[in-house]
C-alpha cells in the first residue's frame, strides 16, 4: 500500500491545519481570492489524529464531495471552483502531482456560524438524547423508537461551535438569535431538501444515509448563502449498507468505525487514553478502512476510484 499524504508545506500564504485538512489562501490570476482545501490522508478519532493515515482517503473524500456538488449544482450554488491542481497558481510540477485528486479550489465566503445537521434515523448522540428525554435536540419524538430506527420525517438540528471548538447542539430559536429567523428558515429548508434528495439517491445504490451535516457561507455582497465545505462524505455523514440495516442495534458503517472499534480495544487494554498523540494503526485496520471508503465511492458514483 502506498504511503499516506499526511502533511503539506506549499509555498502559499496563511496555512492553517485542521485535524485532516490543510488550508491555504490563493491569489487567482484574475485578481480574485480563493481558498485551497487539501484533503490529506490523516485520520482522527475521538478528536485525536492518529500517528499514521489511510492512504488515498483524502482523494476519496474530495471526489465524493465533487460528485455531490455536481449533482446538486443546478439548484444549490456552491463554493467549488476546481479540483484540478493546474488551476492553483504557484505550485511546482511535483506538488501538482502529489495533490492530484485531493484539492478543492473554492470561492472565499463569510461562513454562516450555524452547522446544519439533518437526521433521518435515530442514532449516535440523537439516540442518547432520545433515551434520556424522549426528544432529539428538543424535538419531541414518538415513544418506542429503537436505536437506528428510520424517522418518519427527517429532523433539522442545528449546532454551533463552542469556545472549545466542539460542536454544541442548539435549538432553532437559539439559531434565530444568532442569524435571524429568515436565514434560519432558509437553512432548515435547504438542509432537509438536500438530505432528502441525497438519501433517495443513495438508497437506490444500496446505501442508507442516516444523517449528515452542512455548512454554508455568503459571498461578498450577496445575501443568500451558498453550500461550502465537504458534503455527503463518509466523514460528514453516516453511511450504512442498506442490506445489513437492522434497527435495535448499532449498524455497520462506511466511515471510520473500523478505526474506532480498533481503538476501543487499545483503550480497554490500557494502552491509550484517548489523548494525543494517537497510536499507530495496524496495517490490517488501515487496509480494511481504505477498502470501506473506496466501496462507498464505488456504490455512489458507479465507478472505481483507482
Amino acid at each position: 500500500m502506498t504511503d499516506a499524504l499526511l502533511e503539506t508545506n506549499l509555498n502559499l500564504p496563511n496555512k492553517r491545519s485542521g485535524k485532516v485538512r490543510d488550508l491555504y489562501d490563493v491569489a487567482l490570476d484574475d485578481g480574485g481570492e480563493a481558498l485551497l482545501i487539501v484533503a490529506t490522508d490523516r485520520i482522527s478519532a475521538f478528536d485525536v489524529v492518529m500517528a499514521n493515515g489511510l492512504p488515498g482517503k483524502g482523494v476519496v473524500l474530495t471526489q465524493i464531495s465533487k460528485f455531490w456538488f455536481d449533482l446538486f449544482a443546478a439548484d444549490t450554488p456552491h463554493h467549488l471552483v476546481s479540483t484540478d491542481p493546474a488551476d492553483v497558481p504557484g505550485l511546482s510540477a511535483a506538488e501538482r502531482e502529489a495533490l492530484a485528486g485531493r484539492i478543492m479550489l473554492c470561492r472565499k465566503t463569510e461562513v454562516v456560524p450555524i452547522e446544519c445537521i439533518a437526521r433521518g434515523y435515530i442514532t449516535g448522540s440523537g439516540w442518547k438524547d432520545y433515551q434520556a428525554s424522549g426528544s432529539v435536540c428538543g424535538i419531541a419524538l414518538p415513544a418506542g423508537l429503537r436505536n437506528s430506527d428510520r424517522l418518519e420525517e427527517p429532523l433539522f438540528t442545528p449546532s454551533t461551535k463552542a469556545d472549545t471548538g466542539h460542536d454544541e447542539n442548539i435549538s432553532f430559536d437559539q439559531g434565530v438569535e444568532i442569524v435571524g429567523r429568515e436565514l434560519m428558515e432558509w437553512l432548515g429548508e435547504t438542509t432537509l431538501r438536500l438530505y432528502r434528495g441525497a438519501r433517495a439517491y443513495a438508497l437506490e445504490r444500496g446505501i442508507i444515509l442516516a444523517d449528515t451535516k452542512f455548512e454554508f457561507g455568503r459571498l461578498p455582497g450577496q445575501d443568500t448563502p451558498i453550500l461550502i465545505d465537504e458534503i455527503f462524505t463518509p466523514d460528514s455523514s453516516r453511511f450504512w449498507p442498506a442490506d445489513l440495516w437492522v434497527p435495535g442495534r448499532e449498524q455497520e458503517s462506511f466511515d471510520k468505525q473500523i478505526v474506532r472499534n480498533y481503538l476501543e480495544t487499545v483503550v480497554a487494554a490500557g494502552d491509550w487514553g484517548k489523548t494525543p498523540p494517537g497510536p499507530t494503526l495496524p496495517d490490517e485496520v488501515v487496509a480494511r478502512s481504505v477498502a470501506r471508503y473506496e466501496e462507498a465511492y464505488r456504490l455512489l458514483t458507479g465507478s472505481s476510484i483507482r
